[in-house]
């Protein structure tokens, strides 16, 4: 399962330019039950995986915004016609940023910091990728 980066492509994500637009793609798959510490507040109140991450998405929105940043698109999967099975996701989204540098300000932001515990509650497994914008072509891959 895969919730927050490794070490290894955190240091590769800061290796690429900082200073361009950047796009993330986001593929998640929820708990059933959301899974607080037992020090949060929200602990053994019965959240589900999407309560909680509807709750991160709603506290972490402002700071996104502040950061110059947006959702671009969003989508719910239905199946996977290509790849593992294994692989079912209950959301797929993109966020834009203005640079590289926005996401990692976005990351270290205390006051995000906090809020992101509730999508440690609501993650099973999840896949950020970093893409580079391009502007599409005719064809695919163009």
């Amino acid at each position: 399962m895969h919730i927050d980066p490794d070490r290894q492509a955190w240091e590769q994500f800061k290796d690429l330019p900082r200073d361009q637009p950047i796009q993330m793609l986001n593929l998640i798959r929820l708990k059933d039950l959301a899974d607080y510490p037992s020090d949060h507040p929200d602990h053994g109140k019965g959240h589900t995986g999407l309560d909680a991450y509807r709750a991160y998405g709603r506290t972490t929105a402002p700071i996104l915004k502040r950061l110059g940043g947006r959702q671009v698109w969003t989508g719910r999967p239905q199946v996977t016609v290509t790849g593992p099975r294994s692989e079912d996701w209950h959301l797929a989204f993109i966020v834009e940023y203005p640079t590289a540098q926005a996401f990692i300000d976005m990351v270290r932001d205390p006051e995000y910091r906090e809020h992101v515990k509730h999508r440690t509650a609501a993650v099973a497994d999840s896949r950020l990728i970093r893409l580079s914008p391009l502007t599409p072509g005719e064809g695919f891959g163009e």
